[in-house]
């Protein structure tokens, strides 16, 4: 279980009994693991969660038990929990709980509960004759994961700190002859010996014309003299994700290569200056995009400046373009939000660059979490 304490729990399970009152909603189904393991704690693989105005209901098997039932008296004691324990079908137990408590609106995460089970769970409490409708809704646990209390700020600072440690022992580890794929393993073995869980993702290493590709696999290609090599990694500390990537040059950088490295740099840091509280997500994101416009390299950033980071290595807020369709708020940064800003480019069939970053936005500002030279290594 990971360690965050009473007092950060019950500040989580009271920001969403809130958004419960205002949606009308009795209770709220949790089946989201990493939504899970935001307002219990839990890091198994197997739970539901059922908060409501009281209690957090808890529905884990055997297995678990015993890891949950040893927390209790301890720091890092879930508030409220009340244990149940599955006894054979997971969706059965949790349909005896719902039709058995008088609630009549019941908020289901839609975005994780599949349409198999949404039926078979309408059609159970319809036979035992319940009252109790279930009624979609949309990322409430996701918008307060959004901004990080204290303790995740703190878990995240240290997981920077050891993830850049780790960056400056990968940038020497580069070599000419070594394989994609050898390289991809050194650096997962400097992520664990950093202290981390895991990686947070599938290392890059991409190589020469490889680094042109945004999320290449590390294969068997061997780096080679005027290569550029992508390195994107991250680890996972204590239930949370950190993320970094970083471009070298195996021998002289080109004169093109060291445009484009120079470029995108300036996209990074003209992004990272836009980042303050109450700015536009989409207006941290043009201050890269409109850079590498004027640098001739707009058509070669595809994707968005940056992500969110936190249980997951890909969550809210997203740093992107804004889509017409689609987005119609400027949803603003707000203190507490940990994203990447991570511009790029990539030139088909030559080769590409991207080099990233983890910042905090502050009250009055960004806080740039990751700390390892931006400057263009020549190995």
């Amino acid at each position: 279980m990971p360690s965050a304490p009473t007092a950060a729990l019950e500040r989580r399970h009271r920001s969403i009994r809130d958004d419960l009152a205002a949606h009308g909603l009795d209770a709220l189904v949790v089946t989201s693991l990493p939504n899970i393991l935001y307002l219990t704690g839990f890091t198994g693989s197997s739970a539901i969660a059922v908060v409501t105005a009281e209690r957090v209901y808890f529905l884990t098997d055997f297995r678990y038990v015993t890891t949950i039932t040893a927390t209790r008296g301890t720091p890092g004691e879930c508030p409220s929990l009340e244990l149940v324990t599955v006894d054979g079908s997971y969706d059965a137990t949790l349909a005896r709980l719902l039709g058995g408590n008088g609630w009549t609106r019941i908020g289901v995460e839609a975005a994780h509960l599949t349409l198999a089970r949404h039926q078979w769970l309408t059609s159970s409490l319809a036979s035992e004759a319940s009252t109790a409708a279930l009624v979609p809704t949309e990322r409430i646990v996701e918008r307060a994961r959004m901004r990080k209390d204290e303790h995740e700020v703190a878990t995240m600072r240290e997981a920077a700190r050891r993830l850049s440690e780790v960056a400056a022992v990968v940038l020497g580890l580069v070599r000419r002859g070594d394989s994609e794929r050898d390289l991809a393993l050194a650096i997962d073995w400097q992520v664990r010996k950093a202290g981390f869980e895991r990686s947070a993702f599938d290392t890059i290493v991409a190589s020469g014309p490889n680094s042109a590709l945004p999320h290449a696999r590390p294969g068997g290609r061997t780096i080679t003299e005027g290569d550029l090599v992508v390195l994107d990694f991250g680890g996972v500390y204590d239930s949370y994700c950190v993320d970094l990537t970083r471009t070298v040059s195996v021998g002289p950088a080109s004169a093109r290569a060291r445009d484009v490295f120079d470029a995108v740099n300036e996209a990074r840091l003209r992004a990272i200056a836009a980042v303050a509280p109450g700015r536009s997500r989409f207006d941290i994101d043009a201050a890269a995009r409109q850079t590498l416009d004027r640098r001739g390299l707009g058509d070669a950033f595809g994707h968005g400046t940056g992500h969110g980071l936190g249980i997951e290595v890909h969550e809210d807020p997203r740093i992107t373009r804004r889509r017409p369709d689609v987005d119609s708020d400027d949803e603003a940064v707000a203190p507490g939000m940990i994203f990447t800003i991570e511009p790029g480019a990539y030139l088909p069939g030559w080769g590409g660059v991207r080099i990233e970053d983890d910042v905090l936005v502050t009250g009055d500002g960004v806080e740039v979490l990751t700390g390892v030279t931006t400057e263009l290594i020549e190995i």
